[in-house]
């Protein structure tokens, strides 16, 4: 079986996380990060950690700075200490469910030059895409916004779940904090076009349309994190066009 890990941040998550689900997933370990949580949090992550410490880590980050860094050090945690196969980030809500991972590695498996594999919230026929409506017209416009900014064409950079090929040039990716704060799924992919080129990146990353994927309740996006989402678009593409 091909060993992943996922890095899961956590902020507030005591009353949300759905701990038998992450118990029940047998495909990966997890790696979850208290982003500085007010609530009991930490708690509900050591006793989950405690029923197997062998799948299930904790990093306890003591203050709140945002799910960018969070993911970062957790990615870093993993990539920095025997890396599996796979590393990769899930949103903590699971409005990805867990079951949709063996469909993430399926497309490692039968692509060997993919590196990055990441969920698209495509709302085709068959598929069952609950998603708040404003959300979905935001999310269209910024992803022309996004696509026009790196260069490659890219329908969902925002989903909250994403698998990585381990290896140097993703250890490099993670090894800095990002300039974004609200779009940095964008920045990752603006550091692999500046590692290999847009060609090759384009090659390398993988939009996988999701078969499930629900607006879950509490959700801490709020409308005006995508006017802040603008400003960071045009910080990482000055900052990365500049670079190239």
């Amino acid at each position: 079986m091909l060993r992943v890990t996922i890095v899961v941040p956590c902020f507030d998550e005591e009353n949300r996380l759905d701990v038998a689900a992450f118990q029940s997933c047998r495909e990966a370990d997890f790696c979850f990060v208290n982003d500085g949580s007010r609530d009991g949090t930490l708690r509900v992550l050591q006793s989950l950690a405690a029923t197997d410490p062998s799948r299930f880590r904790v990093v306890d980050l003591e203050e709140n700075g945002g799910k960018a860094e969070a993911v970062r050090l957790g990615m870093v945690e993993v990539l920095s200490t025997n890396p599996p196969e796979f590393v990769g980030f899930w949103d903590a809500d699971l409005a990805t469910p867990l079951s949709e991972l063996p469909r993430f590695l399926d497309i490692f498996d039968q692509r060997p030059e993919t590196q990055m594999v990441i969920g698209a919230r495509v709302r085709l026929l068959g598929r069952e895409i609950t998603r708040k409506p404003f959300r979905h017209y935001f999310g269209r416009a910024g992803a022309t916004l996004i696509s026009l900014s790196l260069g490659i064409a890219v329908y969902d950079t925002q989903c909250g779940a994403k698998v990585f090929r381990s290896s140097e040039m993703m250890r490099e990716v993670f090894s800095k904090p990002f300039i974004s704060r609200w779009i940095f799924d964008v920045e990752i992919i603006a550091r692999v076009i500046h590692h290999i080129g847009r060609a090759a990146a384009a090659a390398a990353i993988y939009e996988l349309p999701l078969a499930v994927w629900r607006d879950v309740h509490g959700s801490k996006v709020k409308t005006g994190d995508y006017l802040r989402g603008l400003r960071d678009l045009w910080t990482i593409h000055r900052a990365y066009n500049a670079r190239r």
